[in-house]
C-alpha cells in the first residue's frame, strides 16, 4: 500500500506537470510492477521527460523516488520488442483490449543456437490457431537490449481468472487431441531451457497518457 500511494502520488504530479511520455501498468502474482512505454527507436532513449517536472518540484521530487526506494529491493530497465509475424492478433495488434486486464505471461528461455528451429516452431504454433480460427488471441514479443538471457514472451489477455480457464480449456479442444496438439507444440518445447509462467493484471489506474 505505501508502495501504490507513492505510485499515486507520482502519477497526479505527472498530470499536473503535464509530462510528455506515456506508459501501461501492471502487477504480477509475484508482487512485481511493470511500467511499459512504447519506443519508436533507440533514440526515444535520449530524451529525458521528467527533466522539467524535476527542475519544477525541487527536493519534492526526489523525495518521492526515496518513498518508492524504501518498497522494493531491486530496479531494473530493459527493451523488448513486438514480434507481429509471430503475434496471433487476427482482429489487429493491441496490447490493451477493453475489458480484458487479466493476463498470462509466459517467458520462454533458449540458447541462441536453438532460436532459429524455435522461431519456426512458434511460427508453427501461430499456423495451428490460424488454420482453426482460434478465438485465444495471444501477442509475441522477444528480448533486446538490456535483457540478460534470450527470450520470447507470450502475453495473452482474459476478462478474468474464470475467462482465462474457460478459454483455454476450450482451445485446446478446438486445437484437437493431446497428439496432435504435441505434434505441434513439442517444436517449441524441444528448443527451450525453460519456461516461467506469471499471471497479473494491467493496472489502468497506475498508467498515464498526456493526452
Amino acid at each position: 500500500m505505501q508502495y501504490e500511494s507513492t505510485a499515486k502520488k507520482f502519477l497526479e504530479a505527472c498530470k499536473e506537470h503535464k509530462v510528455q511520455t506515456s506508459w501501461a501498468a501492471a502487477t504480477t502474482n509475484d508482487m512485481k510492477y511493470l511500467y511499459i512505454t512504447p519506443m519508436e527507436n533507440f533514440a526515444e532513449l535520449d530524451k529525458s521527460p521528467f527533466a522539467d517536472m524535476s527542475k519544477a518540484m525541487g527536493e519534492d521530487f526526489g523525495k518521492m523516488f526515496e518513498d518508492f526506494d524504501k518498497c522494493y529491493d531491486s530496479h531494473s530497465d530493459y527493451i523488448i520488442a513486438l514480434d507481429e509475424t509471430l503475434t496471433y492478433m487476427p482482429d489487429g495488434i493491441s496490447m490493451t483490449q477493453e475489458g480484458q486486464n487479466y493476463r498470462k505471461w509466459f517467458y520462454m528461455y533458449y540458447k541462441p543456437e536453438n532460436g532459429g528451429k524455435l522461431r519456426e516452431g512458434m511460427k508453427a504454433v501461430k499456423d495451428l490457431f490460424t488454420s482453426k480460427n482460434s478465438p485465444e488471441h495471444y501477442r509475441v514479443y522477444s528480448s533486446a537490449f538490456g535483457c540478460p538471457e534470450s527470450f520470447y514472451l507470450v502475453a495473452i489477455s482474459y476478462k478474468d481468472e474464470i475467462d482465462a480457464a474457460t478459454k483455454s480449456k476450450a482451445n485446446e479442444k478446438l486445437l484437437g487431441t493431446y497428439e496432435e496438439r504435441w505434434e505441434v507444440f513439442s517444436k517449441v518445447m524441444n528448443n527451450i531451457d525453460r519456461m516461467e509462467e506469471y499471471t497479473g493484471e494491467m493496472r489502468p489506474d497506475l498508467a498515464y497518457s498526456p493526452n
